[in-house]
Formats: structure tokens, sequence, C-alpha cells
């Protein structure tokens, strides 16, 4: 900015000297910038250089008479970049308009829920909820996959889940210091328990016939998670065999490779064992039928969406006051709506 200032003050003292000191100082300069010429072959210009000839060219016709740095094809030249410049800028805003960040979110979203989905699918997607975009816009905002798309580990799990149980053995130390054996059996699908049962002695005869009690119907699962303990004989094995499933074992020592078996053992002990003294086999029986039926048909899951694993229907206002229901003698308490 001082350099153009400087510029703009000589050109100004100039115009009010007389001729004989412009014509001396014009040779003057002209010796300076021969000497600079031949020191420095190509001097390198600025922007602000260029743009300073380009204006020059188009207010005084005699310009190409003095200039001495560059040759006047040369700012011809720039005089065509910058009006390539003007042009591009000018028609900046032209072509297709871009898409709200909002929709390029919601395309992305829908590229990672589902990998196996193209472009015309999304684009179907987006029509369906009232977002009118090209298929083009939606191909530019797609996420790009590397190699072949595949589904995530949690939807195989989930699309695999109704054909999974588990089953897990726990004690129980009662009143007179006997430990009681119970034998739960869950299925993956919904965490509902299907079966559970007592016995001081268990056995494999007494096992498979849980199981038998358990899995011996049309829709039996197909694969039944264990760990390796001994209690599973001969017995059981044969029976699973029978009734066509396949027994999946997890390793020794590592309970978590059975982790909802182990889960729902730790919530009926969190939540209703450890408040309790059992007194006997039938009185346990009594209890845990009783904790069953709270965890199947009232107990809120969060992996199921806060629904009970045998399901609960949303009560509205308009259907009269909430009203509390004792669960499990008290201990926990179910609330319904109910008319007056």
């Amino acid at each position: 900015m001082i350099k153009w200032l400087g510029i703009a003050f000589g050109t100004l003292r100039a115009a009010i000297r007389c001729r004989y000191d412009l014509v001396a100082e014009n040779l003057a300069l002209r010796q300076q910038l021969a000497v600079m010429k031949h020191q420095h072959h190509r001097p390198r210009l600025t922007d602000a250089d260029r743009y300073f000839w380009v204006a020059l060219s188009r207010i005084w016709l005699g310009w190409h008479f003095s200039l001495h740095i560059v040759q006047p094809e040369t700012v011809v030249r720039w005089h065509r970049q910058g009006f390539r410049y003007y042009w591009r800028w000018k028609s900046r805003h032209r072509g297709r308009p871009k898409a709200d960040f909002e929709i390029g979110a919601l395309i992305r979203q829908m590229c990672r829920a589902n990998p196996l989905w193209g472009a015309p699918r999304i684009h179907g997607e987006l029509l369906k909820v009232g977002i009118d975009v090209s298929e083009t816009t939606v191909s530019k905002y797609m996420i790009k996959h590397r190699g072949s798309p595949s589904q995530n580990w949690r939807t195989f799990l989930q699309n695999h889940a109704k054909e999974l149980v588990a089953l897990d053995f726990f004690t129980v130390p009662t009143a007179t210091f006997r430990v009681l054996f119970v034998l739960v059996i869950l299925s993956h699908d919904r965490r509902r328990i299907v079966h559970f049962n007592v016995t001081e002695h268990p056995s494999a005869e007494w096992t498979a016939r849980q199981l038998l009690e358990a899995c011996g119907t049309d829709d039996a699962p197909r694969f039944l998670v264990r760990d390796r303990d001994a209690i599973y004989g001969e017995t059981f094995r044969r029976m699973a065999t029978a009734l066509e499933i396949q027994e999946v074992l997890t390793a020794p020592r590592s309970p978590w490779q059975n982790a909802y078996a182990e889960r729902v053992i730790g919530s009926i002990r969190r939540e209703c064992l450890n408040h309790m003294i059992v007194l006997g086999e039938r009185h346990l029986r009594r209890i845990l039928r009783s904790y069953m039926d709270y965890y199947n048909q009232t107990r809120t899951h969060l992996s199921l969406d806060k629904d009970a694993p045998e399901g609960r229907p949303v009560q509205p206002p308009n259907q009269g006051k909430v009203f509390q229901l004792k669960r499990v003698g008290g201990l926990h308490h179910e609330y319904v709506r109910r008319a007056a």
C-alpha cells in the first residue's frame, strides 16, 4: 500500500513540474531500468504489478511504448486471464444448488444404517418422507464404502437371536444352610426366561428333562449356549441332538461368553434373592415364579426400547387414572391405568 501511495505522489508531483525536469527524470529512470534489466533478466512481479499494467492499458493507448519490464503480449495474456477470473466469479452461483445440510446428513445416516442400499433405494426413501432431491444429489452425498457393502455384527446377531437360547446354573443358600441349584433357560430374542427349575441334587438326566420341557416344541431353537460344566453329561448331549439343537460351548473359565444368561442371573440376585431368606425348595420355587412373571411381563429392558420381554401396551391418559400394583410380594410394583 505504501508503495502505491509513493507512486501516486510521484505522479502528482510530475504533473506540476516543468518539461525539462520531466525529461531529465525520465532519462534517469530509463537508465535505472536498463541496469535492472541487465542484472535481472526476468524480474519477479507481484499480482499488484500485473493489475497496474492491465488497468493502465485500458486507459492509456501508448502504454506499450514505456513498457520495459515485460512484453506487450504478456500484458495481453494477463488481461485475458483476468477476464476468465471475472467470469468465473460472476458464474459462481450458477448450476445445481447445493442441498441443505440436514438432507446431506440424513443421506449419510441412511447410508450407514443400510450399507446394502444404493442411491436409487435411498432416493426412494427420501421421496416417501417428502424430500424431493435428484438421484444424482443422493449419489454425491453418499458414503463411499471400501469393498463390498456388509451388515454390521449387531444386525447379524439380531437376525439370528430367535434361534439362540442360553442356560446356566446358579446356587442359592437356604435358612438351614442347604444349597439349592437353580437352572435358568433364556431366549436371546426378547431376553425372555422360557424355563426355570430348582433342585438340590442336579444330574445330567434332570438337566436333560428340563431341556425337553423348555425346548420340546415345533419352534425349538437351533443353537444352545452353555458352559463346560460336568453336569451336562452324555444324556444331556443326546437330548440336545434328539431335539436338533446344536450346542455352542464357551471357553473354559469365560462366563462373559454367556453374557445374557449371566446378566439375568445377576438381575435375579440383585432384584429379588438378595432381599430375601429362602426357607426351602418350595419357597424358592414360589419366589422365582413370582419374579419370572414380573421379569417377563412387567420389567422394562433397555435393549428392548424400554419394553417388557412379552410386551406391554402403552396406555394413554384417556384410559383412566394410574394405579399401583404389587409385584414380587411388594418388592416391585407395576403401574397401570384403569377407569374410575
